[in-house]
């Protein structure tokens, strides 16, 4: 896999990673979208969002989840673990 059709999503708006996933869509077969924390909720709307509305010919292929340790800015602080999700989408 290679990180050229990887969408990563974060603060921005989910039509901004609807229309990154579409894009992507017109070069590669399959793109994968990551997310991490609270962004992982916007993560599954955007690829609904692909599914019911723009492209239905798409389906998932694979979902992962798991944890990532983060650790703070403060050397005294225990690293906290933040949730991951990727999802592999094909057509």
């Amino acid at each position: 896999m290679s990180r050229s059709n990887t969408v990563f999503i974060g603060k921005k708006p989910s039509m901004s990673y609807v229309v990154a996933c579409m894009t992507l869509f017109t070069s590669s077969n399959e793109v994968v979208v990551k997310a991490r924390g609270r962004a992982i909720s916007k993560a599954v709307d955007v690829v609904e969002i692909i599914r019911n509305r723009f492209m239905p010919d798409v389906k998932v292929s694979d979902i992962k989840i798991g944890t990532e340790e983060v650790k703070s800015e403060g050397a005294e602080e225990p690293p906290t673990n933040v949730s991951t999700i990727e999802i592999r989408l094909t057509r």
